[in-house]
């Protein structure tokens, strides 16, 4: 069984003339558990429409879309926020801690509307990622590697079954990313499916499967167990994948996006999705970061 799976999936949105623009086509797309896939492609290629209706915070066109082998294509906005919240982490590129928060605070957030204290939990989690001793600081007294092990830990405090990131590394220097990314290979090893979108070939070295989206258009989206090897299957249908050693992915370019509440993403009572709270946006890469490091 897949953690998460698209078959078929469609994207659409109205289109400044008669033709819809296609954000996703007919899209396949399986990850296993304990997997790690990177998902690269030029800016405006679908990657953060694909993130989004992966994570739930938008719903396809058609196709459908399975979560840990149940069909969540047409949920209830209450029904999909309580999916999200027992089944998805996020990990962003600029992190989206509370100012106002301290690290502990920040990691229990997506349980705030639960009856259970879970500062335990985030406080361990915190040790584990080696910030014992910054529970009680707020972001601005975190570094930018500190500022991601934090959000990396608030993605984990619900012990999700998919861990979604966007551009995990691109507020990081090399050095910060690659600690960034030995986590994410921890996570898996944990047996979490995990999907990071990137133009950083760092996060190809890492991932265990790498997959190209272009104009919409999925090459090598299968599991590795249904598809075989991935690069194989892509060279057939004539495309190529980036691969350690192999072509660079385009240099990072940002566009604005937007997204889901705050209040919704992290789990809250559901109403329809409002104004962005930082999520990422439709087809785009999301807000340029400012290039914080260690």
């Amino acid at each position: 069984m897949y953690s998460v799976e698209l078959r078929g999936v469609r994207k659409r949105y109205p289109g400044g003339g008669s033709d819809p623009v296609v954000a996703l086509d007919d899209v396949d797309f399986a990850v296993e558990p304990g997997e790690f896939v990177a998902v690269v492609g030029p800016s405006g290629s679908g990657k953060s429409t694909l993130l989004n209706v992966l994570g739930l915070l938008d719903d396809p066109t058609g196709g459908r879309r399975l979560l840990s082998g149940t069909d969540v294509t047409s949920l209830s906005v209450a029904e999909r926020t309580a999916a999200r919240k027992d089944s998805i982490g996020f990990v962003f590129q600029d992190f989206h801690l509370l100012p106002t928060l301290t690290a502990v605070e920040n990691v229990t957030l997506p349980t705030a509307f639960d009856p259970d204290d879970a500062s335990d939990r985030a406080a361990s989690l915190l040790e584990r990622f080696g910030l014992g001793d910054r529970l009680d600081h707020e972001p601005a007294e975190l570094s930018g590697g500190q500022k991601q092990r934090v959000a990396i830990a608030r993605s984990l405090i619900n012990e999700p079954a998919v861990l979604l990131a966007d551009e995990p590394t691109g507020n990081l220097d090399t050095e910060t990313g690659e600690a960034i990314l030995a986590e994410f290979e921890r996570v898996k090893r944990e047996g979490v499916a995990v999907v990071a979108v990137t133009h950083d070939p760092l996060v190809e070295r890492f991932a265990d499967r790498v997959v190209e989206l272009t104009d919409g258009v999925l090459v090598g989206g299968e599991a590795a167990s249904a598809s075989g090897d991935a690069t194989d299957d892509a060279g057939t249908a004539g495309r190529s994948l980036h691969t350690a050693g192999g072509d660079e992915p385009p240099e990072r370019e940002r566009s604005p996006g937007d997204g889901e509440p705050l209040r919704d993403l992290f789990g809250g009572s559901g109403g329809d999705p409002g104004p962005a709270a930082g999520g990422s946006g439709r087809g785009t890469d999301g807000p340029e970061g400012g290039g914080e490091g260690r």
